[in-house]
């Protein structure tokens, strides 16, 4: 189900600037059941997102109440809420009275292997990188066409993910989750301050990881790390199998951060 401003509908207008331009926001929440663990998080992302876009910030009670009504009796729904600038006159220039469309529609859970929890990932090393844009770095708008030339590097079935760097060479995120590293017993997630997607699981990860320090990662240590795993709000906590011909195994912190996962209200398989 789908709903745009609040009425079931399925289509914007043409001259709406989300389409045109890319100019808005989105976030990506898992239900389960009537319950969206992460939804404070992503709440809080979405209204960094509007100061920083200069967006008027919308009611996250109203969100709420549309969220449920698009999810119906699904057990596991992936809810998908996306906020444009609305319908503006040609060119760049954002209008001077701005009307947002908000757009809050459901989708069933995409099954996960138990085996993907339990023996991880296999990752494609990326050659798109990400460009640095301070401004738009850690929040989730709605231009992802970076991450789109990343994913359609590799179509192989047994790669679930594609490792992305920054234009520096510092590894950054996966394409659609963020990235952790253990390195001489210590985790380290890549800082986010030039460019890539603060995740809300991401966050909380480190407020489970008290020892995690979040800063540059050179692809190199990266590789050389005693384990590697990635977050996402939808798919959970994921051991890194291997990244190109560099092989891992899923390692103490993967499993204790699953557990966590868990705690929160998630179950970490679905057949």
């Amino acid at each position: 189900m789908m709903l745009v401003n609040g009425q079931p509908r399925d289509s914007v207008s043409a001259l709406d600037r989300g389409l045109s331009y890319g100019d808005g926001l989105f976030e990506t929440i898992r239900f389960v059941g009537d319950k969206a663990p992460l939804w404070t998080r992503h709440m809080q992302r979405l209204l960094t997102g509007c100061e920083r876009l200069r967006m008027p910030a919308p009611d996250p009670q109203q969100l709420w109440q549309e969220a449920l009504q698009v999810r119906g009796d699904l057990a596991h729904t992936v809810v998908r809420i996306t906020l444009t600038r609305g319908v503006g006159e040609r060119g760049y220039a954002p209008p001077v009275a701005c009307i947002a469309t908000r757009i809050v529609a459901a989708f069933a859970m995409p099954p996960i292997s138990a085996v993907v929890y339990a023996d991880g990932i296999r990752m494609h090393p990326c050659q798109t990188t990400l460009a640095d844009q301070p401004l738009l770095a850690g929040i989730k708008h709605l231009n992802r066409l970076e991450q789109v030339l990343a994913r359609a590097e590799w179509n192989d079935p047994s790669i679930g993910e594609g490792l992305v760097c920054d234009q520096h060479g510092n590894a950054i995120s996966a394409t659609a989750a963020n990235l952790f590293a253990v390195i001489d017993g210590v985790p380290v997630t890549p800082a986010l301050d030039r460019c890539g997607v603060a995740g809300v699981a991401r966050a909380a990860v480190l407020d489970a990881l008290d020892d995690c320090h979040v800063r540059n990662l050179p692809l190199a240590e990266c590789l050389r790390a005693s384990e590697l795993f990635l977050s996402s709000s939808i798919r959970g906590i994921l051991p890194v199998q291997a990244v190109g011909d560099t092989v891992y195994a899923p390692g103490p912190v993967a499993r204790a951060m699953q557990r966590c996962w868990r705690d929160l209200g998630f179950p970490t398989e679905q057949a």
